[in-house]
């Protein structure tokens, strides 16, 4: 008996070792709630002020807000959707910079430029501030209850890959205009 216990011990050893093997780094998608919301809006502020558009949302306080904004709205063409925040460098030093904050209730997208935005000509106006559209996406901040160290498995400045990712049905987003 003395020469069967270590062998037993072992063995269980073993099949505690196996069966609590945690490698599986695989994600499940499947049950990600995800949401997203296209809102379309014109800039407007006073005495340079940043310029702001709303959209109200119930946003959980595990959500990842993605803001996107798509560079073709003023055309007839199919979006591309560039992730903000972003700075454009127009012409004379101007720089104009879209950013967003948010909290459990509202997204707040805005404009904030080095200039008095009310002086853009017909163009600029045209192509930064009016009628802009733009796609919030919320995605849980940890869909599978992973760990951090697969935070980096999205890269959240590609939409494609993150509708790929989480498997995003993107063919019937509700859409909104805002002011």
């Amino acid at each position: 008996m003395k020469k069967i216990l270590p062998f037993i011990l072992l063995a269980g050893i073993g099949f505690l070792a196996y069966s609590c093997d945690n490698s599986d780094d695989v994600v499940v998608q499947n049950t990600v709630d995800s949401r997203m919301k296209d809102i379309t809006g014109t800039f407007t502020g006073a005495n340079n002020a940043n310029w702001t558009i709303s959209q109200g949302l119930s946003i959980k306080n595990t959500d990842v807000v993605l803001v996107y904004r798509n560079i073709n709205s003023n055309t007839n063409a199919s979006a591309i959707w560039q992730l903000i925040p972003k700075t454009f460098y127009l012409s004379n030093g101007r720089e104009l910079d879209y950013n967003y904050i948010f909290n459990s209730q509202n997204v707040d997208i805005s404009t904030e430029a080095n200039f008095d935005q009310s002086t853009l000509v017909g163009a600029e106006a045209s192509q930064y501030l009016i009628n802009q559209t733009f796609r919030i996406v919320l995605v849980p901040a940890d869909p599978a209850g992973k760990s951090a160290s697969n935070a980096a498995a999205v890269d959240y400045s590609d939409y494609n890959a993150v509708i790929k990712y989480y498997k995003l049905d993107d063919s019937n987003v509700p859409s909104t205009k805002v002011n």
